[in-house]
């Protein structure tokens, strides 16, 4: 079983003949997938998405994969293919189009749609090529076949990528309902063809590599969904994703079998459900939709609200109506429905909406007390069946987390698939498939690229401690003023503190101690500002770890008057 090395060096050139592998994004995480193939010194992208900042990441609204690996290359950028329309998948792809605009997009009916409908929003026309399953298209070095595969959105595609070094199946996320809403099945038939071929690298979804068995089917979801209908008193409000179609639409037919009205509420699902119904993947009766402002007017008993929020997602509506910071006010006679798994580092998040929203009152149904959503990531039980009908040569863990990488490769040993053609990579490491054999040979940079507000990548690792020490500890700040020939005290020390948990009168003492180092100072004849800038820095921050065993970040401002 091949490993990564922490001191993995820069990779060899490209091997000719050979096909190389590098995911810039999606292993050892769940999200940010983008992983790059390059043969004959061409390039071929699968998925471009984003991943979602945690709390000791403070104001990052966004996180990118990092481009400079293929930063000067982007013209030898064949196309790139979208498995599916999720966030993790598709959100980064304006980024992407910020460097080259015409990079071809190729992706489903629905993932094509929901995507020009974000990038309208950057102001951005892509050039687009939509595929569907059992299709096959030639892209440069690179002969793709697309087949289906069931997940918790429509019209998620596996890819299949042929070229001269071998057959690479890429299977996207996936599940194997059997007996799924839109009746559209993950194509067993075609991956087991594809391993009657052949197939030299399979690269498979971990996310529930460590779940036994099988994933429960979304039919059993219905009864409960109109359970909760027929027991909510008044006003019902269900969370979930912006893009699980199939859960808006079990909600839509629920709402017209109990009589009630449904609003959109939240600009992406509103955006997303419009391109859905739009498409015909929606089926929204006739007179049932509302608008927001026809709220008021409509009894709490006759209607349904579907929003984002059921990750916590301190600005969806959800979160905004927890806090008593939206136009929805939630009451004791509220249903709330999250109808949606937790995405691993969200718990905090989504029991922070929980206890909000019931400290008004609300009755929350959640994962935790009903059966409201299923995964749409296969079980152990349907990843050990693809293995088996794909039989490949080599095997290669993706989409997931550090241990769900690992028992999907240990599902890989039990089927057969050799030590040694088991490569469990991570961001950035470089895998090339030459003769038949994939291996580790070098490791790429693929940090995180941050986005907040405007800005992209100027947010660093260094700027995030800064604000995670603002945001824990607080900070002092001490102004003085030095005459700029002697290097005496002329003005001050003034000291200011927000958020460390000490007053201005406690610094009473240490302004003594201040005075005290800038006079031996300037004795010792030291006028450069910088040196007693840290000379104050140090002498404060002693002070407050000794007396408060906290550390706060230390402000001097010294100025030569």
């Amino acid at each position: 079983m091949s490993h990564p090395h922490p001191e993995l060096s820069d990779p060899p050139a490209a091997p000719k003949g050979g096909l190389r592998i590098v995911a810039l994004g999606g292993l050892g995480e769940i999200g940010r997938n983008m992983t790059v193939f390059e043969y004959g010194g061409r390039l071929l992208v699968v998925d471009c998405g984003v991943l979602f900042p945690e709390t000791e990441q403070p104001g990052v609204d966004l996180i990118l994969p990092d481009f400079e690996y293929i930063r000067e290359r982007l013209d030898d950028i064949e196309a790139v293919i979208l498995t599916h329309g999720h966030e993790d998948h598709i959100g980064a792809v304006p980024y992407l189009l910020r460097e080259r605009r015409d990079i071809p997009l190729v992706g489903s009916r629905l993932t094509l749609a929901l995507l020009e409908a974000k990038l309208a929003e950057h102001r951005i026309k892509p050039v687009t090529k939509v595929v569907a399953e059992g299709e096959r298209c030639v892209l440069g070095q690179f002969d793709c076949e697309f087949l289906a595969v069931n997940h918790s959105i429509p019209d998620a595609l596996a890819v299949a990528i042929r070229t001269p070094a071998g057959l690479v199946l890429h299977t996207g996320d996936f599940k194997m309902d059997q007996l799924p809403l839109d009746g559209r099945l993950t194509d067993l038939p075609g991956f087991a063809r594809l391993g009657g071929e052949g197939i030299d690298l399979l690269m498979s979804d971990s996310t529930n590599a460590e779940v036994p068995g099988f994933v429960t089917s979304e039919r059993n979801i219905g009864p409960v969904v109109d359970e909760v209908f027929r027991t909510a008193r008044e006003r019902l409000i269900v969370a979930c994703f912006a893009s699980h179609i199939h859960r808006v639409q079990q909600v839509l037919d629920a709402a017209v079998a109990n009589g009630r009205k449904v609003c959109f509420v939240g600009r992406s699902m509103v955006r997303n459900m419009g391109v859905a119904r739009e498409l015909g993947y929606l089926n929204v009766p006739d007179d049932i939709m509302v608008e927001q402002k026809e709220l008021d007017d409509i009894p709490g008993d006759r209607l349904v609200l579907v929003c984002t929020g059921s990750q916590g997602e301190p600005m969806s509506a959800l979160s905004r109506m927890a806090n008593r910071d939206h136009s929805i006010r939630i009451t004791d006679r509220d249903t709330v429905m999250l109808a949606s798994s937790l995405i691993p580092g969200n718990e905090n998040a989504v029991n922070r909406v929980i206890n909000g929203l019931t400290r008004w009152g609300a009755r929350v149904v959640h994962k935790g007390n009903a059966l409201v959503h299923v995964s749409g990531h296969a079980s152990a039980g349907e990843l050990l069946y693809v293995l088996n009908v794909t039989k490949p040569g080599n095997f290669m863990p993706i989409h997931g987390e550090w241990r769900h990488l690992r028992a999907h490769a240990k599902l890989a040993a039990l089927t057969g698939v050799p030590e040694d053609g088991i490569v469990i990579a991570e961001d950035g490491v470089v895998v090339d498939l030459v003769d038949g054999r994939a291996a580790i040979v070098g490791a790429v940079p693929a940090g995180y690229v941050y986005v907040d507000g405007l800005s992209v990548g100027e947010v660093t690792e260094t700027s995030l401690k800064d604000r995670r020490i603002l945001g824990e500890e607080g900070f002092v700040s001490i102004v003085v003023g030095i005459d700029s020939t002697s290097g005496k005290l002329v003005a001050g020390p003034e000291v200011h503190a927000r958020g460390a948990g000490i007053t201005n009168e406690d610094f009473d003492d240490v302004i003594a101690r201040i005075e005290g180092v800038l006079r031996d100072a300037a004795g010792d004849g030291v006028n450069d500002l910088h040196q007693l800038s840290q000379l104050i820095r140090r002498t404060v921050g002693k002070w407050v770890s000794d007396n408060y065993r906290r550390r706060p970040m230390i402000v001097p401002v010294v100025v030569e008057v």
